[in-house]
């Protein structure tokens, strides 16, 4: 049974608090990590970005300085906490500071991207809770404006993507400014060797936390791919967006001269959109963020830096322009749908030099993408083209492992037919699922996406196109 935020031996203030944001049941991750940071432990948290890790340490950290009253003294800092990107830093101060409401404790945030004088001057006087980059906050420490002798508690978020970035050095530099003493946590979605090693330096007999496998999908997101020629993916694009069906779209690039070339292109063809990436000004990136929250803009085509922690209701749809070249990528950008019980679905263009990136994909999520033939820009080179033994694309893994199981002379382990043929549908080459326009026997195709003889949820009622890219169930979770 999950116990009531007012279990939680939470104090009042932030009781109040949290309903007036109307929480009222925890998170996993809230409910099993709660105690143990008020209770001052360290803490290894492995959770996907939506699981409500912001509240997990939040609260805790919030209730401990209000409860110790030393102060930080000028140019001090009681709590730090790390985090990637600064639209992340944003979002978390923005948290904060609702939780906080009722205890007026002093927070700043430093990040790139804008002048540092205004954070120079919240930070004269020292603060209970700095929220910073690692960049800003180490020519911050480099010119003598923070001090980090006293903080008590330290929080490095994200930590997976601060590898990605190539962040770890300077978080050890930062980590070692810190007294000995200290209360640590940790929070990735996944435990790459380097991070552990990282986490074996700054945690002190720590509480692990996992509430999700490490790598897992979100179950809830219904995940398809296109085989697309390179060329045509921005046409494939726009066609796919005039669907009414699409409500709410991240759309991820590799590059930024994608993002804003993808970004270009569906302006000119009337679709309302917005590029975010790092060489965007930070006044750029916040607009290009209200716009989309708001409604303004129906599409936020992003490179990965906004793949991770930026919290936004009612995506419906993410989609890899390119398919990432790192298959936790892949986890992190997803994770942008299907959040707060919503279903969601990820759809990814992937070209023909890109197979490989997908077989890493599917190897580590240990599900096969299903493939959507019946799209009027199917690559002329073809999935099912490849070799079965190449080490590119939609072929056989490593000593004859297809995709989604072994194949022994065209029969596929799990009950289904010879060949891979499949009711509703037919596997294609390498274990992929592919999915066709006709149905199956009885209105419902095996595997869940269609169920008690419904029609595709595309479909409008009283007659229409059907859409090929909206969710099979596609609501909200009552």
């Amino acid at each position: 049974m999950i116990p009531a935020f007012s279990e939680l031996s939470l104090i009042e203030p932030l009781q109040r608090a949290l309903r007036t944001e109307n929480y009222t049941l925890p998170t996993p991750i809230q409910t099993q990590a709660i105690p143990h940071l008020l209770a001052g432990r360290d803490l290894l948290g492995i959770a996907q970005t939506g699981t409500g890790k912001t509240a997990a340490f939040g609260l805790p950290i919030l209730q401990r300085l209000f409860e110790d009253k030393t102060p930080a003294g000028p140019k001090g800092v009681r709590a730090l906490i790390l985090t990637p990107t600064r639209e992340l830093a944003i979002q978390i101060g923005e948290s904060l500071r609702s939780y906080g409401r009722h205890l007026h404790l002093r927070q700043a945030l430093v990040y790139g991207g804008v002048g540092q004088k205004p954070q120079v001057d919240a930070l004269s006087r020292g603060v209970d809770i700095l929220v910073a980059t690692p960049g800003r906050l180490l020519d911050l420490i480099g010119q003598g404006h923070i001090k980090l002798d006293r903080v008590q508690i330290f929080v490095l978020d994200e930590a997976d993507r601060m590898l990605d970035m190539g962040f770890i050095h300077d978080v050890r530099r930062i980590a070692s400014s810190m007294p000995k003493r200290h209360q640590s946590l940790l929070f990735s979605a996944t435990m790459p060797d380097d991070i552990a090693k990282l986490a074996g330096t700054i945690l002190v007999d720590p509480v692990r936390v996992a509430v999700t496998p490490v790598a897992s999908t979100v179950e809830l997101i219904d995940q398809r791919v296109l085989f697309v020629d390179t060329a045509n993916k921005r046409a494939l694009l726009t066609s796919m967006l005039r669907d009414p069906g699409i409500g709410r779209a991240r759309v991820f690039t590799r590059t930024k001269h994608g993002a804003n070339k993808a970004a270009e292109h569906l302006e000119r063809s009337q679709i309302n959109a917005e590029a975010i990436h790092g060489d965007k000004a930070q006044s750029a990136r916040q607009r290009a963020l209200l716009n989309f929250k708001t409604g303004r803009s129906r599409v936020l085509v992003a490179t990965d830096i906004a793949a991770r922690g930026i919290d936004i209701d009612g995506i419906t749809h993410v989609i890899n322009f390119d398919v990432p070249n790192m298959p936790e990528s892949y986890v992190h950008r997803i994770g942008r749908t299907a959040r707060a019980g919503a279903t969601g679905i990820a759809l990814s263009f992937c070209g023909p030099e890109e197979r490989a990136f997908l077989r890493d994909i599917e190897r580590l999520t240990k599900r096969p993408l299903t493939v959507v033939t019946d799209h009027a820009f199917v690559s002329t080179s073809g999935h099912a083209a490849a070799p079965a033994n190449a080490n590119h694309g939609a072929g056989r893994r490593d000593g004859g492992r297809g995709h989604g199981g072994r194949r022994d002379g065209g029969h596929r382990q799990g009950g289904q037919c010879q060949g891979g043929q499949r009711d509703g549908g037919h596997r294609a080459e390498g274990g992929h699922r592919t999915e066709t326009t006709r149905p199956a026997e009885g209105g419902h195709r095996e595997g869940g996406n269609r169920r008690n003889g419904e029609q595709r949820s595309g479909r409008r009622s009283g007659g229409g196109r059907e859409s090929l890219w909206t969710n099979h169930e596609g609501r909200r979770a009552s």
